[in-house]
């Protein structure tokens, strides 16, 4: 199986595939590795991409064409998220025993979350939208990263402290979230 894919180099360590909700590949990589490197790595995840492109070309299939939010509907959504996910951020925050700088709340086609060096929480407000623990998850999960900056054991087992059950509600994200984000247009 012959797949596309786009190649992406940044400062990073490891290198990572990731499957877009509409089946773009891209290969995030750090900046020192070679191009026959990449496609070495590539080619030794192809039974995984094909389970997951073939996982996708289904849904997509099954789903048909997906209606886009409204200018007032995305409005709604965000002041509620603007309401709740803040919440949720103060009431986790000393529990794990850390701190945060600034939360900003959008509507991102690609991140449920993410936390930058300097404290700065992200969210994506159709965060909502899912079950309210999967929304939890998503932010312990970034209140984690004030911890360890990184997806290591270290990482996991901190979530894991505040989430015992955090697979089955990465794996819920994972399996109902893109139904949103794919209605961001």
């Amino acid at each position: 199986m012959r797949v596309e894919y786009k190649i992406i180099r940044s400062s990073r360590k490891t290198m990572a595939i990731e499957i877009k909700p509409d089946g773009r590949v891209y290969v995030r990589i750090p900046n020192r590795i070679s191009d026959r490197q990449a496609r070495n790595f590539v080619e030794s995840k192809a039974d995984w991409l094909k389970k997951n492109l073939e996982k996708i070309e289904l849904r997509n299939e099954e789903k048909g064409e997906v209606e886009p939010f409204s200018e007032t509907e995305l409005k709604i959504i965000k002041k509620k998220a603007k309401r709740e996910i803040p919440i949720l951020v103060d009431y986790y925050a000393p529990i794990i025993g850390v701190t945060y700088n600034h939360i900003s709340i959008r509507a991102q086609r690609t991140l449920w979350g993410s936390c930058t060096a300097e404290g700065n929480l992200n969210f994506n407000c159709l965060l909502v939208l899912l079950p309210e623990r999967v929304m939890r998850y998503v932010v312990v999960h970034e209140l984690c990263h004030r911890k360890e900056m990184n997806h290591s054991k270290r990482f996991w087992s901190e979530v894991s402290k505040i989430l015992p059950d955090y697979k089955e509600l990465r794996k819920q994200l994972k399996d109902n979230g893109n139904i949103y984000l794919e209605r961001l247009g």
